[in-house]
């Protein structure tokens, strides 16, 4: 059986340490093991502490033989992203300039996760301070996708991706701005949710009040990544805008008849986000999947005029606040790209961001109109499929040139604005092999009502159970 650890399911496995068919000791060195053997070729973990994870399971197997009462991520092993701190491990952001920095604490969402029992591993791959889509930085290199290994593994929460896809975690941490948690959750064929605005507090941060970007939960299967969201979510004084529903709101079963659904489809999200006819080709099947299960399907969107632009503002912005520093003290140590990003923050006006606020609030509006019509959107969660690892970004799509790597992600990251839930779902492979997600979108705060939509498509579907075949050191 240990050989085979690293293949269950979070809530199988947690199911198993509980009563006693295996200790945690077992479940972290068969993980160690798999990392050991497959890492190398997707460069999904950079940091590990194989040590401290065996002394950490051996504590949990004590408290196990003790009687103690279990928390719910009991000797379940994570590498966290390397984005989020951790004390006592460095977090490097993927930039040189933290290539040693060790932090002194611990942010909430990976205090809560180690309190609940999650044993640390080490850390996941990110591209350089988390911009980007596409895995790589000058501290690491490349992450690369464990389905095709010449091909990127999206980001920028693609190491906790890949890392889950080849089996080297059961669960995994991320963030998602613009589709950092959706579009390698796609990528990499497994789930990705980018959870309500304040459904997981962040703590430390800079900016309290932002609600672009979001932590959020990542598994091989929906049920696993509710378990995840169980222990993120819930209230903390420290996060302004943190939301009141405490988390085990989320740790009940999935199963849910979706007959009567009423759920709107878009291709291209209104014109706004053409996808390459692969992706389409994959995903315009599902639908009759749905249909199966009862869902009402209609051709419809929400109107996103000045989506984009607003976004593209709110996120020059929030470079500017949180880098800003850095462009100043060590600009040749950045990417170009992020330096255009702060420059682009610090050229904005006050009429650029009243008028970026002024569309968010119509934006929003609108969505909550959208939803008393429909009860689900469905969109590509990407409208690429992976691409060249070498390349930083594609350089069309949908037949259209790209100017830069934000301009493919518009999928995503149009949703990211409107402040709901959306899900990615594995929804099947191209002829080549390369995985296809579907993203299921909620009004605000439907986490629950999303995460119930994906269950039962995945369910219907079990295009998640696919795994890599992956090259062994």
């Amino acid at each position: 059986m240990p050989d085979a650890l690293h293949q269950l399911d979070a809530l199988d496995l947690a199911a198993r340490l509980r009563r006693r068919d295996i200790s945690a000791r077992e479940t972290v060195q068969a993980h160690l093991d798999r990392i050991e053997q497959v890492n190398p070729a997707v460069n999904a973990l950079v940091t590990l502490d194989p040590e401290g994870a065996l002394s950490a399971a051996a504590l949990a197997d004590d408290r196990l033989v003790r009687g103690a009462v279990l928390p719910p991520l009991h000797g379940i092993p994570i590498a966290f992203k390397d984005t989020h701190l951790t004390r006592g491990m460095r977090t490097t952001h993927g930039s040189p300039l933290f290539a040693d920095h060790v932090p002194d604490e611990d942010d909430l969402l990976v205090d809560r996760l180690q309190r609940a029992g999650a044993i640390r591993l080490g850390k996941t791959n990110v591209p350089e301070f988390a911009a980007g889509s596409h895995t790589f930085n000058p501290v690491f290199g490349t992450t690369r996708n464990p389905y095709d290994t010449t091909r990127s593994a999206g980001g920028s929460s693609g190491g906790a991706a890949a890392a889950l896809a080849a089996g080297l975690q059961p669960l995994a941490d991320g963030s998602d701005m613009g589709g950092s948690l959706r579009n390698p959750a796609s990528f990499c064929n497994v789930v990705g949710l980018r959870p309500t605005p304040g459904r997981v507090p962040r703590h430390p941060g800079g900016d309290l009040w932002d609600t672009l970007s979001v932590p959020g939960p990542m598994g091989r299967t929906v049920a696993d990544t509710a378990l995840l969201l169980s222990v993120m979510a819930g209230p903390d004084p420290r996060c302004p805008i943190g939301l009141e529903t405490p988390g085990e709101t989320f740790r009940v079963p999935l199963d849910r008849k979706l007959r009567g659904l009423r759920v709107a489809w878009t291709p291209d999200l209104g014109g706004h986000a053409p996808a390459d006819p692969d992706v389409l080709a994959v995903l315009e099947p599902q639908l009759r999947v749905l249909e199966e299960l009862g869902c009402r399907i209609d051709t419809a969107c929400p109107d996103l005029t000045g989506a984009d632009d607003t976004f593209r503002t709110l996120r020059a912005h929030s470079f500017d606040l949180a880098l800003g520093a850095l462009l100043d003290s060590d600009r040749q140590a950045l990417k170009p790209s992020i330096v255009q990003n702060i420059e682009q923050g610090r050229r904005l006006t006050a009429a650029d961001l009243r008028t970026a606020t002024a569309t968010r609030s119509r934006l929003y509006l609108g969505i909550l109109d959208f939803f008393s019509r429909y009860d689900l959107l469905l969109a590509p969660v990407s409208q690429v499929t992976p691409f060249d690892a070498e390349l930083e970004y594609p350089r069309e799509v949908a037949g259209r040139p790209t100017h830069s790597y934000l301009d493919w992600m518009r999928s995503a990251y149009l949703i990211s604005v409107l402040g709901v839930p959306a899900l990615s779902v594995p929804a099947g492979f191209t002829p080549g092999g390369l995985p296809v997600g579907l993203q299921f979108i909620g009004a605000p705060r439907a986490d629950l009502a999303v995460l119930q939509a994906g269950h039962a498509y995945e369910c219907a579907t079990r295009h998640g159970r696919r795994r890599p075949e992956l090259p062994t050191a």
